[in-house]
């Protein structure tokens, strides 16, 4: 969160679907394959990572999105308060997993947005930019699905049919909250 400027500045509201940018909150990305760090982490966190595809898990404190066989995107359930990057869990993670050899650990708080959207008219909105089929998706809560909207790759977590969290790249994010709110507009 160094010199953390928010991207989007607005929150929009729609018949059927609010959006805005949830704001600021740690991220971290971690690796690994062993028994062993599965086991540091759910120590570590009092968490246990998904181990089924596409899902997530959550605790009072933090959430974790399963993303790969051997990568889960870990993010805090609340605002953060410090004016820096150094967060007591990535310390106490790093201390457990990469200096004992059983995986990464790296802070992408700077590097993704997470973006809240939350309504009945969602699964519209992204089935106007999306090529994958949310049938499924919706319907299933503790989903999680990586896809393209608006030819941009986003990560879309499913909290409840009418309460989603979107991450993107801070880049696109701009972008991506333009042609949301565009599209909503005109569902």
């Amino acid at each position: 969160m160094l010199n953390y400027s928010n991207p989007i500045t607005e929150e929009k509201s729609y018949s059927g679907l609010q959006m805005r940018e949830v704001k600021p909150i740690m991220k971290l990305i971690l690796r690994g394959k062993k028994r062993e760090f599965l086991s540091a982490v759910g120590k570590s966190l009092n968490l246990i990572l998904p181990a089924e595809a596409n899902t997530f898990t959550k605790s009072d404190k933090l959430t974790a999105l399963w993303l790969s066989p051997d990568e889960w995107m870990i993010f805090s359930n609340e605002v953060s308060h410090i004016g820096n990057n150094d967060y007591q869990i990535e310390n106490l993670l790093n201390k457990s997993i990469c200096k004992t050899n059983l995986g990464a650990v790296t802070d992408v708080t700077d590097q993704f947005v997470l973006i809240n959207l939350k309504g009945d008219k969602i699964y519209n909105l992204f089935e106007t930019g999306s090529p994958f089929n949310f049938n499924d998706f919706r319907k299933k809560k503790a989903s999680v699905t990586q896809t393209i909207l608006a030819k941009i790759d986003v990560i879309i977590q499913n909290e409840s049919q009418n309460d989603v969290n979107l991450f993107v790249r801070r880049s696109f994010s701009q972008h991506l909250f333009s042609w949301m709110n565009d599209s909503a507009s005109r569902l």
